[in-house]
């Protein structure tokens, strides 16, 4: 098994939560057989850790779970 833990601190905890409600949308639609990821949020910070079987599941789950955070920080900027 192998398992990467992404990290993310906003400048407050309305934010962090915007990107959770966004983000957390996900978790049970994209994952496969290979990969599971957990989303969490402590005040201003946002915690998405991802197992995965092998390194290339790791990294399609990598890529996925940073693309969908990076579309929810811009959301926010955006003031959605």
């Amino acid at each position: 098994m192998h398992a990467a833990d992404l990290v993310f601190t906003y400048d407050d905890a309305r934010a962090a939560a915007l990107i959770v409600d966004a983000i957390s949308q996900e978790v049970d639609e994209i994952e496969g057989d290979r990969t599971t990821a957990t989303v969490e949020r402590d005040g201003r910070e946002v915690r998405v850790d991802i197992d995965a079987d092998d390194l290339v599941a790791l990294r399609a789950g990598l890529n996925t779970w940073s693309t969908l955070v990076q579309v929810a920080e811009r959301m926010v900027e955006a003031g959605a």
